[in-house]
């Protein structure tokens, strides 16, 4: 009988999806990332951070990784041929919630890479350039209606977020996102929207898809996972599954992470579902086995 709240499987390649229903939870992982776990040295591990690997908080200056996921991804160093993280956040301070520093982190959607133990990331120069606009674009518009919303501005240099989530009123705050998005735009700035926020950037293209490639760049690796939980992170999948398609990676797992506010497309487009952080740690210990 199959059981949509446990762990779904799908075979990208055959394009024949499948459902893991009544096995237990270790075992559907085992299933699911022996192609991987057979080559640990020939296998690289991307995360996302917020939602991920970091449970979804109010403020997001408090987020951090649970000290047992950490654990588990510097037990997870020893073993494959990379781990590395991708956030939506500048990449330093993605670092600061995973707490590692041995592993490189791509930052901005791909605007920013933190080499392993690197004291400064390097920004792509192009969008550099719009962040006094972007700030502008975000502080500048209706800030009596931003003050009074409670609104919260999160500076991530050449972008600037836009949260609402846990807001008394997280629908008028919203609106008045809606607004500072629409007027931002129409100055020639980039929106793109996610779980309870939206992001103004500088128009200069960038995605978690570019933020893969930067990772795996000079990585001599023949398998790949990626594990995310919003709609950004399916431009990595794609990333992922384009590279298996032209020949550099063999194997790739394409992992969503489900809660209530899961997007649809995530759905679609993930190999594998786990519940939330805690059923990211659970895929951490199956690999680090």
């Amino acid at each position: 009988r199959r059981d949509p709240e446990n762990c779904k499987l799908g075979d990208a390649r055959r394009g024949h999806p499948f459902i893991i229903g009544s096995m237990p939870p270790a075992s559907s992982f085992a299933s699911a990332i022996a192609p991987l776990t057979d080559e640990p040295a020939r296998t690289a591990l991307l995360f996302d951070v917020d939602g991920t690997l970091a449970p979804i908080v109010r403020d997001p200056q408090t987020s951090s990784v649970p000290e047992l996921t950490r654990r588990l991804l510097i037990d997870s160093q020893m073993i494959y041929g990379l781990i590395g993280c991708v956030s939506g956040r500048q990449a330093k301070e993605a670092r600061r919630i995973v707490g590692i520093g041995s592993i490189p982190y791509s930052g901005n959607h791909g605007l920013e890479l933190l080499p392993r133990g690197a004291h400064k990331p390097t920004v792509n120069s192009e969008a550099e350039a719009w962040t006094d606009r972007v700030h502008a674009a975000a502080l500048e518009a209706f800030p009596e209606l931003r003050e009074e919303s409670g609104l919260l501005i999160e500076d991530k240099g050449p972008i600037v977020a836009l949260h609402w989530r846990g807001l008394d009123d997280e629908a008028a705050a919203e609106a008045v996102a809606e607004q500072i998005a629409e007027q931002a735009k129409g100055q020639g700035l980039l929106i793109h929207r996610g779980r309870s926020v939206i992001e103004l950037r500088a128009p200069v293209t960038s995605s978690k898809a570019d933020a893969v490639h930067a990772l795996l760049d000079g990585v001599d690796v023949d398998n790949a996972l990626y594990v995310g939980d919003d709609r950004t992170d399916v431009d990595a999948f794609r990333a992922l599954r384009a590279l298996q398609h032209e020949g550099r990676l063999n194997e790739v797992l394409c992992v969503g992470v489900r809660s209530e506010q899961t997007p649809s497309e995530l759905l679609a487009e993930a190999d594998l579902l786990v519940d939330g952080t805690e059923g990211v740690s659970s895929l951490l210990s199956a690999l680090a086995g």
